[in-house]
C-alpha cells in the first residue's frame, strides 16, 4: 500500500514537471580547420573566448534554463537535506609530525574548507594553525599546500582563489600569529620545500592580459625564495629557454642536503636531477635524462638516494643511487618488481613502509632497509590506504584508510608492538555494515578481465530494475582503488547500485595497462566502460532505462565518447568537466601536457583521424536520442577550459533528436574541482542527484 500511495504521489509530480526544454538559440560561425586533407568545421569556436560578453550572455541564458528545470523537479529539498546530513561530520586528517608537533586537518562537518590544527603531543589541546574559512566569505578560497620550517616558527601555505590552478604563497609567523609581507604569485603546478631561511618553489610568467584561465602555460621554473625579500629577488635555480613545455618540480629531502627536481615533458615520466646542498656552488648531478620513466625519490640515507621507478619494471621497483656514482651500472636494487604495482614507498622507525596495489586495492609490507621483506601489516578490509607518515627514528605512525562505506580511518602504528590501533573513526549517520562491497571481474570487448567495485545495500533484489551508477576514468596511469564519498552516499541510501570499473588507461596494473589505454589505443578504455555496463544489465543489477553513467575530467571524455557510441546503453549521462574537443585541447593552459596519453592532431594523419573519430563534440550525430544529460563545468576551470563543454553542449542540444533534456549547468567562482567549498558541492550534487534521481525513477 506504501508503495502503491508513493507511485501515486510520484506520477502526480512527474505530470506537474514541464518535460519540454527550449534551449537557448547558439548561434554558428563559419569557422573550418584543415587537418592533412580533412576539412572540419568548428561553428560554436567563438565560445573559446571565455572573456567575451558574447560568452557571457550564452553561459547566462544556459545557466537559466537549465536551473528553471531543475529547480522544478521531485524531491529536490530532500535531496539536499540529505546531503547536508551525510557530509556533515567531523572528519580528520592524518597527523604530521613537523618541529616537535602535530599538525592535522580537521572539518568540523559542514565547514566549507578544512582547518588546520597543530598541537604538542597528541593527547594535548590542539591550536588553530591556519583557518581557511577566514579567507574569504563565501568560502572560494581553498589552501592547496602548507610546508613547515625546521624550527616550526614559519608556516608556509599556498592558496587557490575560485578553483583556479594558479596559487598564491603566504607565510605565517606561527609564534605571534602574524602575516609576512612575503607573496608568491603566479605559482601553478609547485610544491614548497623549506630550506635554510626560504623555500623552494615553481611559477610562470605573469600571463598575458585576458589570457590567465585560458593561456598554454609554458617556461616554467624553478625559485628559491628567502624569507624577507621581494618575490623579484628570489634566485632562478632551473628554466630551459629552448623547450618551453619543459615542467620543473622541486624538493628537499628530510635532512635537506639534496635539492631534487623532476623535469617533465608529459603527465607521464620524467627525467631526475639532483643538487648537493651540503657543498657550494654544486651544480645538480643527472640521475635520469630520458623522459619515458618514472623516477621518484623516496628520501635518502647519507650519499644514497631511494627512487621509485617503473624503468625496466612496468609494475615499479626500488633502487638505490649513490650520488657520488649515479651511473646506470652502479644503481642497485633493493626492491624488485612484484606481481602487485609498487605504488609507494615511506620511510618509518628505521624501515621501508611499502604499499602495494593488488587489483586496485591496498596492501601494506615492512621491508629492512637493504631491501628483505619483514612482515605485512593487517588492513581493516577491501579499502585504500591513502597516506602514511612517520618518522625514520620513531616508532609510532599514522595512516588512514577508507573504502566505498567506511569513511575516513585513521590508524596509529606500533612498530615495536607491531600493531595497529584505531586513531580516529568518524561517526556518520549511516550504517556501514548494511552495505556490501564486492569485486567482479568481467570480459572486454577484445576479452581482456577488467576489474570492477559494486557497492549496494545487502538484502538488494537483483531483478533487473534496480537504479544503478556507472562511474570510471580510465588515463593518466590514476588508480580506481576503494574511496568513501559522502555525496555517493545519498543515492546508495536511496537503494541504488554504485559501480566503479577499473578501466585500461589507469594505473590498477602498472605501466602496460595504463600504455593499453593511450593514444591509438583509446578505443579499449571506452569498450571496457561499456563492457561494464553490459556486465551490469547481463548480471540483473539493472537495466539500460536505469543506469546512469558518470565522470569527470578525462572521465568526462569517457562519459561523451561511450555515450555517442552506444546512446542506447544509458538513460543518463552526467560529464563533468570534460575533454570535450579533442582536436584542439593541447591549445589551451596545461592541455599540452595530456599529448603523452591522447597524442594530437597534429601527430599525423593517422592520429588525427583517431582523435576525430572519438572526441565527443565531433563524433555527435544529427538525429540520435541522445539519454539525458548534464554537463557540468565552472567559469575558473584553468584545467580542461570550459570551452570544451559548452561547445559540446552547444551541438548536443542542436543534434538531440529524442525528448530527453540536454542541459549544462555552468558554475561561478568554481574550478576543476579541488577546494570546493563544502556549500558547493552540496548546491553542486543537489542538482545532478535531482536530475538522475528524476529520470531513473529513485525513490527517496
Amino acid at each position: 500500500m506504501k508503495d502503491l500511495c508513493y507511485l501515486m504521489v510520484f506520477l502526480l509530480m512527474i505530470s506537474c514537471i514541464d518535460q519540454t526544454v527550449k534551449y537557448p538559440v547558439t548561434k554558428k560561425l563559419a569557422v573550418t580547420d584543415r587537418y592533412f586533407d580533412t576539412e572540419v568545421e568548428d561553428p560554436y569556436r567563438w565560445l573559446e573566448n571565455d572573456t567575451s560578453a558574447e560568452t557571457a550572455a550564452w553561459v547566462e541564458e544556459q545557466n537559466a534554463v537549465t536551473f528553471a528545470y531543475l529547480n522544478q523537479l521531485p524531491n529536490r529539498e530532500a535531496i539536499r537535506q540529505k546531503l547536508t546530513d551525510l557530509l556533515d561530520y567531523p572528519k580528520y586528517g592524518v597527523p604530521s609530525k613537523k618541529a616537535g608537533r602535530y599538525f592535522f586537518y580537521k572539518n568540523d562537518g559542514l565547514q566549507n574548507q578544512s582547518v588546520l590544527y597543530v598541537t604538542d603531543s597528541l593527547d594535548g589541546e590542539p591550536q588553530v594553525a591556519l583557518d581557511p574559512n577566514t579567507l574569504s566569505d563565501d568560502g572560494t578560497i581553498a589552501v592547496s599546500g602548507v610546508e613547515i620550517s625546521d624550527d616550526g616558527k614559519y608556516l608556509v601555505y599556498k592558496i587557490a582563489r575560485s578553483g583556479s590552478d594558479w596559487n598564491e604563497i603566504f607565510v605565517k609567523n606561527m609564534e605571534t600569529g602574524t602575516l609576512l609581507d612575503d607573496h608568491i604569485v603566479w605559482v601553478k603546478f609547485s610544491g614548497i620545500s623549506w630550506y635554510d631561511e626560504g623555500f623552494f618553489y615553481s611559477a610562470y610568467d605573469q600571463p598575458a592580459e585576458g589570457g590567465k584561465l585560458s593561456q598554454a602555460n609554458e617556461y616554467q621554473k624553478v625559485y628559491y625564495h628567502k624569507l624577507g625579500t621581494p618575490q623579484a629577488a628570489d634566485l632562478l635555480m632551473m628554466e630551459d629557454r629552448e623547450r618551453p613545455q619543459r615542467m620543473f618540480g622541486a624538493g628537499v629531502t628530510d635532512d635537506k642536503r639534496f635539492l631534487v627536481v623532476t623535469i617533465s615533458e608529459s603527465t607521464s615520466g620524467n627525467a631526475l636531477s639532483v643538487k648537493d646542498l651540503n657543498k657550494k656552488n654544486a651544480g645538480f648531478v643527472p640521475v635520469m635524462e630520458s623522459f619515458d620513466y618514472e623516477f621518484n625519490v623516496v628520501d635518502n640515507l647519507g650519499d644514497d638516494l631511494y627512487i621509485l621507478t617503473n624503468y625496466q619494471a612496468p609494475k615499479y621497483r626500488l633502487i638505490k643511487v649513490n650520488i657520488a656514482e649515479p651511473e646506470e651500472k652502479y644503481w642497485q636494487e633493493i626492491i624488485p618488481e612484484k606481481e602487485n604495482v609498487l605504488e609507494s614507498v615511506d620511510f618509518a622507525a628505521g624501515r621501508l613502509i611499502v604499499k602495494y596495489m593488488k587489483d586496485a586495492r591496498s596492501e601494506l609490507e615492512v621491508y629492512h632497509y637493504a631491501g628483505d621483506f619483514d612482515y605485512a601489516i593487517e588492513l581493516p578490509g577491501i579499502g585504500s590506504v591513502e597516506s602514511f607518515s612517520g618518522k625514520k627514528d620513531e616508532q609510532i605512525a599514522f595512516y588512514s584508510y577508507q573504502s566505498f562505506n567506511t569513511p575516513g580511518e585513521i590508524y596509529q602504528y606500533d612498530f615495536v608492538k607491531k600493531q595497529s590501533r584505531l586513531h580516529y573513526r568518524p561517526e556518520v549517520r549511516f550504517n556501514p555494515d548494511d552495505y556490501l562491497v564486492k569485486q567482479a571481474f568481467y570480459p572486454s570487448k577484445d576479452g581482456t578481465k577488467v576489474p570492477v567495485f559494486i557497492v549496494h545495500k545487502k538484502g538488494m533484489r537483483m531483478d533487473g530494475n534496480n537504479p544503478a551508477l556507472l562511474y570510471g576514468y580510465g588515463g593518466f596511469n590514476v588508480s580506481l582503488t576503494p574511496s568513501f564519498s559522502s555525496t555517493r552516499m545519498v543515492f546508495l541510501e536511496s537503494g541504488g547500485v554504485l559501480a566503479v570499473a577499473n578501466l585500461r588507461g589507469g594505473g590498477e596494473y602498472g605501466e602496460e595497462w595504463h600504455k593499453a589505454g593511450t593514444k591509438l589505443q583509446k578505443q579499449n578504455v571506452f569498450d571496457d566502460f561499456i563492457a561494464a555496463a553490459e556486465y551490469l544489465v547481463h548480471s540483473n543489477y539493472t537495466n539500460s532505462n536505469k543506469l546512469a553513467v558518470m565522470g569527470g575530467s578525462n572521465g568526462g571524455l569517457l562519459v561523451g565518447a561511450v555515450v555517442n557510441q552506444r546512446p542506447d546503453l544509458f538513460k543518463v549521462a552526467l560529464p563533468a568537466v570534460g575533454v570535450m574537443d579533442m582536436l584542439r585541447f593541447h591549445q589551451f593552459t596545461i592541455g599540452w601536457a595530456w599529448a603523452g596519453d591522447y597524442g594530437t592532431s597534429d601527430d599525423s594523419r593517422e592520429m588525427f583521424e583517431y582523435l576525430h573519430g572519438y572526441s565527443p563534440y565531433h563524433s555527435l550525430q544529427k538525429g540520435v536520442e541522445y539519454p539525458a544529460v548534464l554537463v557540468t563545468t565552472a567559469d575558473h576551470d584553468d584545467r580542461v577550459v570550459p570551452a570544451h563543454s559548452f561547445k559540446y553542449a552547444a551541438r548536443l542540444q542542436e543534434y538531440q533528436a529524442g525528448k530527453l533534456p540536454v542541459l549544462i549547468r555552468i558554475d561561478t567562482k568554481a574550478g576543476h574541482g579541488a577546494g570546493k567549498p563544502t556549500a558547493k558541492v552540496i548546491d553542486e550534487y543537489t542538482d545532478v542527484w535531482s536530475f538522475m534521481f528524476y529520470h531513473l525513477g529513485v525513490k527517496m
